[in-house]
């Protein structure tokens, strides 16, 4: 491939997708009360066996500047590199990103850097990840790549569907009463990513099955031609919903393919067991 595309470890990359893709991950970090750990060498199994145990959410820290800079040092200098960052919004991952690269640049002033804030997370950027092959595999140039990705990232959505809110709550994030009362009233919480790449919530819904039905109707209101789109899934340690949920979105919109992956310890550490993220791009 041309062109170098670099993400971090926000992204949910399904395992088709990452063989067909020469990309490169820097990872994040997860703190837990018995350590630090590379979110890339986290077993799942082991993650989710942990929270329980311990009964606590590990806290998140992007990588450093210096972790960016020695990744962008691996690749060939005449090879130019499109970094897809996790939401400015959620972290500090892509300031981290940018001063790694000018960090490299005051080195070697030819290389060629882009660092774009998705404004997303998850599937979000699996789905970049997938239009950007598709436009290098198309012949385009990297300014051409650059100034398309960015249009692209303004048509992302990117929705979110809880179903255990347990996490909100052990990570403080939501009161513990306020948790309680949601678990015995069966609350669901839908959520999007905003323009500005946070993450807010449309609407609480009783249910699953309502929840899930009001989701699926959601993408209607943001495209209504999806017959030329790609509709992008992640799911918190449950294939089997997830497939059936995936199901239900490809009979009610047509879209031309789909991408399906599982959320990695950073997303499913604030999501939980259950989460369901989709992303696709807008008709806006």
């Amino acid at each position: 491939m041309t062109i170098q595309l670099m993400t971090d470890s926000s992204a949910d990359i399904p395992h088709r997708l990452y063989d067909e893709v020469n990309i490169q991950v820097v990872p994040l970090y997860l703190h837990f009360s018995d350590g630090e750990y590379n979110t890339e060498q986290v077993n799942l199994s082991n993650f989710y066996k942990k929270i329980k145990e311990l009964k606590e959410l590990p806290r998140s820290a992007a990588p450093s500047p210096n972790d960016f800079y020695e990744t962008y040092k691996t690749v060939d200098p005449n090879k130019p590199i499109l970094m897809l960052s996790l939401s400015k919004g959620l972290s500090s991952t892509y300031e981290n990103a940018v001063a790694g690269k000018n960090l490299l640049l005051e080195e070697e002033p030819d290389r060629k850097i882009e660092v774009i804030n998705t404004r997303t997370a998850s599937c979000g950027i699996s789905l970049l990840i997938h239009e950007a092959r598709k436009k290098i595999n198309e012949g385009y140039s990297f300014d051409q790549l650059v100034q398309h990705m960015h249009e692209r990232v303004k048509q992302t959505t990117t929705l979110f569907v809880l179903k255990t809110l347990e996490n909100l709550v052990i990570g403080g994030r939501l009161d513990k009463m306020k948790g309680k009362l949601a678990k015995t009233l069966n609350i669901r919480l839908l959520m999007r990513g905003s323009n500005e790449g946070t993450i807010e919530v449309v609407e609480k819904v009783r249910g699953d099955k309502k929840s899930i039905r009001k989701f699926v109707e959601q993408i209607g209101e943001y495209t209504k031609s999806v017959e030329d789109k790609v509709i992008s899934m992640s799911h918190g340690n449950d294939e089997n919903r997830a497939k059936k949920i995936l199901e239900e979105i490809r009979k009610k919109y047509a879209f031309n393919n789909s991408l399906l992956s599982e959320t990695g310890p950073l997303i499913s550490t604030y999501g939980g067991e259950g989460a369901i993220v989709i992303a696709f791009f807008n008709d806006y």
